[in-house]
């Protein structure tokens, strides 16, 4: 089994109105669950304490305490990927890995390995967008997702919020196969709807109807991922204030859609609907799911995150800018 019976239950939740970046989520998720999932272990390349993976009074893993559960992998993204794959292949523990989001470059070869090869490893990756902020272009993810998801074998989990990253570690646990947890720097709302509903772990859901739906097709579809879920949520207000009736849908992980049929993907994205993509990314793929993206289909810059993010399109007013545009092209 995964851990002892109802080890599941160790997971914490959250209280609609919190804040928290979904790291720090992700963090407790891992300090909770080591109580309940005795192969359950894990550390950072020299980034435990920003990447959730520090597991507090734990005992570190080496040659004199092989009961250890902290593991400091130093900074060698690629040497930490391919140990966890050693560890994995191996059995009798689940391996979990932290860096920043960008850094998985470093250690694609292993992550590819991990996925041809079935291994259940778990990633942490975290500062995963534009939203690291003065850090500057050359650690602001861009590509990444796209590039990721480009990978067979492989789930990409981006949670909305905190307790959408919990159900994210509930299922990392459960697949025998390599999870991607890819995790905010900056704190998050978390949301109503999102507390234990299964809909997360069928990788999309409907989160919330705003504003006037007949017959259960709205007039617009807003689809988001991690932090951009709560943007979609705003720039429904925003629309749903012109008389629209708009449909926010969280989707955090395109792989588990995937896997759906197809009465439940029509159900949740109704191909005769407009459809608006919203990701801090590049545009790539989104095609697959929705009609107009709000991307990022350029690099970064240095300033605070908050204002990175605005500049480049992530704002309620910004969607619903381009959602009006694009309802008035399909009218036209």
């Amino acid at each position: 089994g995964t851990g002892v019976a109802g080890w599941a239950d160790a997971l914490p939740t959250w209280e609609v109105g919190d804040k928290a970046a979904t790291r720090v989520a992700s963090g407790q998720c891992f300090a909770a669950l080591t109580a309940t999932v005795p192969g359950l272990m894990g550390g950072g390349a020299d980034l435990s304490g920003n990447t959730g993976t520090l597991l507090k009074g734990a005992t570190q893993f080496d040659r004199e305490h092989p009961e250890g559960r902290q593991l400091y992998f130093g900074i060698r993204e690629h040497g930490m990927g391919a140990i966890m794959n050693g560890m994995a292949a191996h059995g009798g523990v689940v391996p979990v890995g932290g860096t920043f989001f960008v850094f998985s470059d470093y250690m694609r070869p292993s992550v590819r390995l991990a996925a041809l090869a079935e291994h259940q490893v778990i990633y942490s990756w975290t500062h995963d967008s534009v939203g690291v902020g003065e850090d500057g272009p050359t650690h602001q993810p861009i590509e990444h997702l796209a590039s990721l998801r480009a990978m067979p074998g492989l789930r990409v989990v981006r949670p909305a919020d905190a307790n959408e990253t919990a159900t994210a570690w509930a299922q990392a646990l459960e697949h025998r196969g390599p999870t991607a947890l890819v995790l905010s720097r900056q704190d998050l709302p978390v949301l109503a709807g999102t507390a234990g509903n299964d809909g997360a772990r069928k990788g999309a859901y409907v989160l919330a109807e705003v504003g006037e739906v007949a017959d259960d097709l709205p007039d617009l579809v807003l689809v988001g991922t991690g932090s951009e879920v709560a943007v979609c949520l705003d720039a429904a207000e925003l629309l749903a204030a012109d008389g629209l009736g708009v449909r926010v849908v969280s989707m955090p992980c395109w792989e588990d859609f995937d896997e759906q049929d197809e009465a439940y993907q029509a159900e949740v994205l109704p191909g005769i609907v407009p459809t608006l993509a919203v990701e801090a990314g590049v545009s790539l793929g989104w095609d697959r799911w929705a009609d107009e993206t709000v991307a990022i289909d350029r690099f970064g810059a240095s300033a605070p995150g908050s204002t990175v993010l605005r500049e480049l399109g992530m704002s309620a007013e910004h969607v619903a800018k381009v959602a009006r545009a694009l309802l008035d092209e399909i009218d036209d």
